[in-house]
């Protein structure tokens, strides 16, 4: 085992909800709303933006906090529009107001987090924040040093029929099914998370609103290609995932190649930012180097 191996298999249960040390809080005011963050590490740094997925939300990021931070760069995380502590920012606040959240709602709310601070900055997109992060890092790609899609919907049009179990039938279920299926597992921890982590997953659904989690379904459903446009930027994509994600491999493998991607395969599941950290960190690092 390399050394990040054995730190990821040495960590003990943590209280999610509590911040490391030294981490702070604050607000962003984003188009669709005000936005929760919480940021680490020098305030000179160069800028390390991750950004979490559906029913997701920053403190799915607070093992990586440090480790970044440790490494001399400002790590920030915040919750998305809908998501957790953002759960008052939505389509509604928009001018004009719109009915439902939309891939451009998101990545707005993107570039007004980019705007706080120094760019260009490193970003990470966490599963749907994958198609969020990639969507604007080809409308702007200038706010980028690199990009990272971690777990992110490796195939266009509906993503979810990829799906290692359920994918076949997707198709036939409408989305807010599907949503309300998956947040039904989440809570009933069907997928075996640690225990300290479904203690925390289960709790912060008090507050995710679920017409968003309904909305992201249906992005998902309608996920754009962008891989040749990614490739064009020029940019450094890292493409990170767990041999047992939701999505096989291969389909990763693809995108990656349709990229000019890197690929990080680490073993483990769907969320290498929270099982693997210290890997995941050590290849972000890695990639920030090239």
């Amino acid at each position: 085992m390399s050394r990040a191996e054995r730190l990821d298999a040495a960590m003990e249960e943590i209280d999610w909800s509590v911040l490391p040390p030294g981490a702070e809080r604050d607000d962003v005011d984003a188009p669709s709303g005000r936005l929760a963050r919480i940021s680490m590490g020098p305030v000179d740094g160069e800028r390390v933006v991750l950004v979490p997925g559906v029913t997701g939300s920053k403190e799915d990021f607070v093992r990586m906090l440090p480790l970044l931070s440790a490494a001399g760069y400002r790590a920030e995380a915040y919750d998305m529009a809908g998501q957790y502590e953002s759960h008052a920012a939505g389509p509604e606040n928009l001018h004009p107001p719109q009915k439902h959240y939309t891939l451009d709602l998101f990545v707005n709310d993107l570039f007004a987090v980019l705007a706080t601070g120094s760019t260009p900055a490193h970003v990470l997109g966490y599963s749907f924040a994958g198609t969020v992060t990639a969507a604007a890092a080809v409308a702007r790609p200038e706010l980028f040093s690199s990009l990272t899609l971690l777990s992110a919907p490796p195939i266009a049009g509906q993503a979810l029929r990829a799906f290692k179990i359920l994918g076949p039938f997707s198709g036939a279920i409408p989305a807010r099914i599907e949503s309300r299926l998956m947040m039904w597992g989440v809570r009933n921890n069907l997928h075996r998370s640690p225990r300290d982590r479904a203690v925390f997953v289960r709790a912060r659904f008090a507050l995710t609103r679920p017409a968003s989690v309904d909305d992201i379904f249906w992005l998902m459903k309608h996920t754009p290609d962008l891989a040749d446009a990614l490739r064009a930027t020029g940019l450094p994509i890292l493409l990170a995932t767990g041999s047992g994600d939701i999505w096989p491999v291969a389909l990763h493998r693809d995108f990656a190649e349709r990229m000019g991607a890197t690929l990080v395969v680490i073993e483990t599941g769907h969320s290498p930012c929270e099982s693997a950290p210290h890997q995941l960190t050590e290849a972000m690092l890695t990639h920030f180097g090239r």
